[in-house]
């Protein structure tokens, strides 16, 4: 008699198609920097011509796509599904709390992708346009280079619950309320302040910080006061007037942001809270003081944040147009 742990031959074909199955997923689930070093060669620059084109225009650009990028890995991984404008059949991230009338760029995307189409139609994912804009927002802003990770494939749906969902931290969040969200995501305490460093380019409006420079204590006085002068107390009133999330060089990436912070010139509530008698101070100071290893550690932190939850092999499309699916 046959020993009970014994196979079929027909078993033993359904197990090691069963196991190349799972090998060749697990395959195409890694991400390689020379993904289309083939398939379009012209894909770097064709992507930093636009993005160099549009950062000359409105330096906030340049701040705009990195958050563009950290808003679509954060909802349902790094799949390009905060691009997708609302259809009849759902209701997509752009208008969610978080990112209504907040996230932009969507104009340089589309831009990218068209002239990406030209140069090698249906084979790069708007995911990965996103994904390399914001590297080379990083880079013309004065920020550190990488070697970006591609191969993903883009969503077939967003989600506005999902967006909406508290997964995306908001400006009024505690220490502890950070820490929390990025480790959802496989992020460390270390990676979520390198990522807060992206602060030092771009702008809040004054909905966002206005409880802030009216409310709170560890804040410096003369800073708050000149940023009470273009945010009026009233809600309502100047809602939408901007203000510079590093006071001292708000279109060069560096590390100011973090000099800011311990001179209690954060802006946002969320950014204050890093510098705040915390566990996060240490590496505040760390980075004011050593530009080398912020730009290390974030440079880590951005490439980690790319590896979240993407679409690869025969998950998701790759999109014609980045605001719609196919």
């Amino acid at each position: 008699m046959a020993s009970r742990y014994s196979l079929s031959s027909s078993s033993v074909v359904i197990f090691i198609l069963g196991f190349l199955v799972i090998f060749s997923g697990s395959s195409s689930a890694q991400l390689s920097t020379n993904f289309y070093s083939k398939s379009c060669p012209k894909l770097f620059s064709t992507v930093r011509s636009v993005v160099q084109g549009a950062v000359s225009k409105e330096r906030r650009m340049g701040a705009s796509l990195v958050r563009l990028f950290f808003h679509d890995c954060f909802v349902n991984g790094c799949d390009g599904s905060i691009l997708l404008e609302d259809t009849s059949s759902f209701r997509g991230e752009q208008t969610a709390g978080p990112n209504n009338h907040s996230v932009r760029g969507f104009n340089v995307i589309n831009n990218i992708k068209a002239k990406v189409e030209r140069a090698c139609p249906g084979r790069v994912s708007c995911a990965d346009i996103l994904a390399i804009a914001a590297r080379d927002s990083t880079v013309i802003l004065g920020g550190p280079n990488w070697n970006v990770k591609l191969g993903r494939r883009d969503s077939k749906t967003a989600s506005f619950a999902a967006a909406n969902s508290g997964i995306i931290p908001p400006p009024t969040s505690t220490l502890g309320n950070l820490i929390n969200r990025f480790q959802a995501k496989g992020l460390s305490a270390r990676d979520m302040v390198a990522l807060s460093g992206s602060h030092t380019i771009g702008q809040a409006r004054c909905v966002i910080f206005r409880n802030r420079v009216y409310n709170e204590s560890k804040i410096d006085s003369s800073f708050a006061s000149t940023r009470q002068k273009n945010c009026p107390r009233a809600t309502g009133s100047g809602d939408n007037n901007l203000a510079p999330l590093d006071v001292q060089t708000p279109t060069a990436f560096d590390n100011n942001y973090y000099k800011n912070l311990i001179n209690q010139k954060g802006l946002l509530h969320s950014d204050q809270v890093l510098f705040n008698g915390g566990s996060t101070d240490s590496l505040v100071r760390t980075y004011s003081s050593n530009p080398k290893t912020f730009n290390s550690d974030f440079v880590a932190a951005m490439i980690k944040m790319g590896d979240i939850d993407p679409l690869t092999g025969s998950s998701g499309e790759i999109r014609t147009k980045c605001n719609r699916v196919n």
